[in-house]
């Protein structure tokens, strides 16, 4: 079995991404949740997809960045747009999730970049978390 590296406890009341408030159990986190105008809510708050993506980019970025250092390659700035797209299968009547992950990467070629995005695809957790599960699309752009 493997070590405990980290838990992370959040919790989220009232009608969740309707309204509600979700906060971790350190305080660091306190947003007031909201259906996106987009979807035909109110806005004025963050989402769980919103969430679900920051969380995937920060974690992708870093896995970038390992993948980089085991081929030893030093690339410049590094960054990772997360896409988290909600689908509604209307005749199903249920939801899934969709990713697109954008890595902008300065300081090395293009065939790098697509080897350090695949790569990190391999062994970035959120990643290994929803393989078989969501549809991911990947990306790296040379600036």
């Amino acid at each position: 079995m493997s070590e405990i590296t980290y838990t992370a406890v959040a919790t989220s009341t009232a009608e969740g991404r309707n309204g509600g408030r979700a906060t971790s159990d350190d305080g660091a986190l306190d947003v007031t949740l909201a259906v996106p105008a987009a979807f035909g809510g109110a806005g004025g708050g963050t989402n769980p997809e919103q969430l679900f993506a920051a969380g995937w980019a920060s974690c992708f970025v870093g896995a970038v960045r390992r993948v980089a250092t085991a081929k030893q390659v030093r690339p410049g700035d590094l960054a990772v747009v997360a896409e988290v797209t909600l689908h509604h299968d209307t005749e199903a009547n249920e939801f899934k999730l969709s990713a697109a992950l954008h890595l902008e990467a300065s300081g090395i070629d293009q065939a790098t970049a697509d080897e350090l995005v695949h790569g990190a695809h391999q062994i970035c957790p959120y990643s290994k978390a929803t393989r078989g599960n969501v549809e991911v699309s990947l990306d790296a752009t040379v600036a």
